[in-house]
């Protein structure tokens, strides 16, 4: 065990009494689990595969504050957190560091059956429901297993079989707090049988003069015919770092979305499986990063197609400016006996500065025939012929720029199923001092810090 996760087990050790005693059952369980993992588990190493660009090690090894004994946390959230997405009316809930929280008329506007409870208000009154934490999450990932060794509390999210939900559901984790502090949140998704549904959570700091650490794990189980989209937009700050996990299981006929947008952070590594258990699933996998400064984007996905006839589209873009670093590694598998599968991965970055890199890995793993696959990647700069087209009709550099950059990630942003969030992101793309993201330029007195991530 690497001596970052050390220290965590160690914790765990000397505080289970007080673990336990603010937990449900249903979670206690998966810790001793988790727990075990942990033994002889080794986090990832830079150079430990082409893609690796920094080491977890590095990541875990600061001293933070954990709330082992679930001190309350408020904030006020309309300061707290800039989330400008406009027309578009949700049910509201908070994570204040770790501590779930609603808005006042967050319950009233849910469609009957509907559950967004904690996990512990779940445990009491819907316990059934508990019965799927655990069953998406792999344990064999150090960070997951970490993540449900200290999860005590967590988000529950139920949409009865053919219900179709109106309003999305917004989440917004906010990190607020005066010491460094890493922050456990946990969040099961249960999609019913011809249920639809859409989630927003959004990632804000309050105080960026801080070190945070988020460490983040997702479950999203999509009943036989369920649709679901799940929008994860990350505008931080500079000293936040964030390791995230959204595990996906999806019955037959089911469709799901899961988009990772990151804008505004510190380091950043996402981790998305999809396990494709039934004929006739989609299952769509988007994500976009513009990065500046010294921001560290990592995204690692699997795609396992475990029944015939299912299709999955995956498309990630990297706009990298400054000293940005980003690194992709993707599978695609197909499994025997699971033909008529049409399966594509993109991997598409663009480094618009001389400083930035990039790592990438593609890869597809077949083993039937009857098959539609195929994947790539491309690292470029912004097209010199067009920027070229552009000056001489009177166009500035930086204009130019942002149109070139604008036309590269527009295909992810027309994606977006979510209008308001889709004019949302236009809009930040179109017009970059409107949000809170650094741009190329503005990161150069950090430059020197950014040896920590290479």
């Amino acid at each position: 065990m690497t001596n970052a996760l050390q220290q965590y087990t160690d914790l765990h050790d000397q505080q289970l009494s007080a673990l336990r005693s603010h937990s449900p059952e249903a979670l206690n369980a998966m810790r001793s689990r988790a727990r075990q993992a942990l033994d002889g588990a080794a986090l990832p190493r830079k150079g430990s595969d082409d893609y690796e660009a920094t080491d977890l090690e590095q990541v875990l090894a600061p001293d933070y504050g954990i709330n082992v004994n679930r001190m309350p946390f408020t904030a006020d959230a309309s300061h707290a957190f800039n989330c400008d997405v406009p027309n578009m009316s949700t049910c509201m809930y908070y994570f204040f560091n770790d501590t779930f929280a609603r808005s006042a008329t967050a319950s009233h506007n849910l469609e009957k059956g509907v559950v967004v409870e904690s996990m512990a208000e779940a445990a009491a009154r819907h316990p059934q429901l508990l019965s799927h934490y655990g069953t998406a999450a792999r344990l064999d990932d150090p960070c997951t297993a970490l993540n449900t060794m200290l999860t005590q509390d967590g988000m529950v999210v139920y949409v009865p079989d053919g219900v179709a939900m109106e309003r999305p559901i917004q989440l917004v984790n906010i990190f607020n707090a005066s010491s460094p502090m890493m922050a456990v949140r946990r969040i099961l998704v249960v999609v019913g049988r011809n249920a639809s549904a859409r989630m927003l959570v959004c990632d804000h700091t309050s105080n960026p003069d801080m070190d945070y650490l988020s460490s983040q794990v997702v479950e999203i189980v999509a009943m036989e015919g369920a649709t679901f989209d799940y929008y994860d937009l990350e505008e931080s700050s500079e000293r936040t770092r964030r390791l995230s996990s959204v595990f996906v299981t999806q019955a037959a006929g089911s469709n799901v979305l899961v988009d990772g947008i990151t804008l505004l952070n510190g380091y950043t590594r996402n981790n998305y499986r999809f396990e494709v258990n039934g004929e006739h699933a989609e299952s769509h996998l988007l994500g976009m990063t513009i990065a500046g400064g010294c921001q560290h984007v990592d995204n690692h996905t699997f795609i396992s197609h475990n029944a015939p006839r299912c299709r999955s589209n995956e498309m990630l873009k990297y706009v990298l400016n400054d000293h940005a670093v980003g690194a992709f590694s993707g599978k695609i598998l197909v499994k025997p006996g699971c033909p008529r599968i049409d399966a594509y991965q993109g991997n598409r970055n663009i480094c618009a500065s001389p400083e930035a890199k990039m790592y990438t890995k593609p890869q597809l793993e077949i083993y039937t025939d009857d098959v539609k696959c195929s994947h790539g990647a491309t690292v470029g700069q912004l097209d010199q012929e067009a920027m070229f087209y552009m000056r001489t009709r009177g166009v500035s550099e930086p204009e130019a720029r942002r149109l070139l950059m604008q036309a590269f990630v527009a295909d992810v942003v027309d994606a977006v199923r979510l209008e308001s969030l889709r004019d949302r992101l236009r809009h930040l793309v179109e017009n970059p001092s409107a949000g809170s993201r650094p741009t190329s330029g503005q990161g150069g007195d950090c430059a020197p810090s950014c040896h920590r991530h290479k």
